[in-house]
């Protein structure tokens, strides 16, 4: 060997491993491709359901689009001006670029743009629906919160049942009943609040309180459940052995530890608002799209009632990838999919 070396031959050394990127690996990459695969996902599904809405209803759209007595002749005319005389496939390939490119077509009833229609009623359920949820998140988390410090350890069992059967009973009341519980009460009999409409600040208060009530309810039950947990873990009751305040230990040790659960959960219950906030526009007379849907319902108005059904399930989804990464930048464990 000594020899070869010194003649100058040459001893075969292994070669390095390629040196994998790290960038591909980092925990928010991760984080990101699964939940672009996620939406992806979503997304085609919501295509496929809206675009089945018009085959699977009963009914032919092209007599409705025609309108009533339109002859036999104008009916096809109708058919074939808008492709409903094409194979599926076709038809499906044409909604697909109309979705991609924002074009979903006119409305039967009125023949205004269905982006234009969808579009211009879309500020009035958001604004019910973003109100809704941070009055959500501000009273749920903190009744939650403070009935699990109130009732810990078996304390005040009166309090706890009371909690417990008040939040079940007002979670289960459907939030259309509650909107017309609402009315009745605060619009007929004490003539505090307007019944319907949206041209002044206070027909708002009805509307939301309608939406957010069942919601905070529910969410209040879940904080208080992992709070009782985390209050009997041991390192709450050794900061209670050091003689901490309790608002001390609550913000420090209890609600970081709380966030987790509280927001995973939070996701799906926010996002159920967005359907109740639909439900309950009917009630008042709310300008959104839960009156444009059920008018467009009445009218049979199929292009109008793909565009709200496919926005209310795209903002559902943007909802739940929002609540993602918060939940992400709070508990980076949850880049890897779960929390340890």
């Amino acid at each position: 060997m000594a020899l070869a070396l010194a003649s100058g031959a040459s001893v075969a050394r292994p070669r390095p491993k390629p040196r994998r990127s790290r960038l591909a690996h980092h925990p928010w990459v991760r984080f990101a491709l699964r939940r672009a695969g996620g939406l992806l996902l979503s997304f085609t599904l919501l295509v496929l359901i809206t675009f089945l809405i018009v085959p699977l209803l009963p009914g032919d759209p092209a007599v409705v689009a025609a309108g009533e007595g339109a002859t036999l002749e104008q009916i096809e005319h109708t058919r074939t001006a808008l492709g409903l005389d094409a194979p599926l496939l076709v038809q499906f390939a044409e909604y697909l670029r109309g979705v991609l490119t924002l074009d979903l077509g006119v409305s039967f009833a009125t023949g205004v743009p269905v982006s234009t229609v969808v579009f211009s009623r879309l500020p009035f359920t958001a604004e019910i629906a973003l109100i809704a949820i941070c009055i959500t998140l501000l009273i749920g988390v903190p009744l939650g919160t403070a009935a699990a410090l109130l009732t810990r350890g078996g304390r005040r069992p009166a309090v706890d049942h009371v909690f417990n059967a008040l939040t079940s009973f007002v979670f289960a009341v459907p939030n259309y009943v509650l909107a017309t519980l609402l009315v009745y009460i605060f619009a007929i009999r004490l003539g505090w609040l307007p019944a319907s409409g949206a041209a002044t600040l206070p027909s708002l208060i009805l509307p939301t309180a309608a939406v957010m009530i069942g919601p905070a309810c529910a969410l209040a039950r879940i904080v208080r459940r992992e709070a009782a947990t985390i209050f009997e873990e041991d390192y709450v009751r050794t900061a209670r052995g050091w003689r901490l305040s309790t608002w001390h230990i609550t913000s420090r040790y209890v609600l970081p530890n709380l966030l987790t659960t509280t927001l995973t959960l939070s996701g799906l219950i926010l996002a159920g608002m967005l359907g109740g906030a639909v439900v309950v526009e009917t009630v008042f007379g709310w300008p959104g799209l839960g009156t444009g849907i059920v008018q467009a319902i009445v009218q049979r108005d199929y292009p109008v009632i793909r565009g709200i059904i496919l926005l209310l399930g795209v903002l559902a989804t943007v909802l739940i990838l929002v609540v993602d990464v918060v939940l992400a930048i709070v508990d980076p464990r949850t880049l890897d999919g779960e929390a340890h």
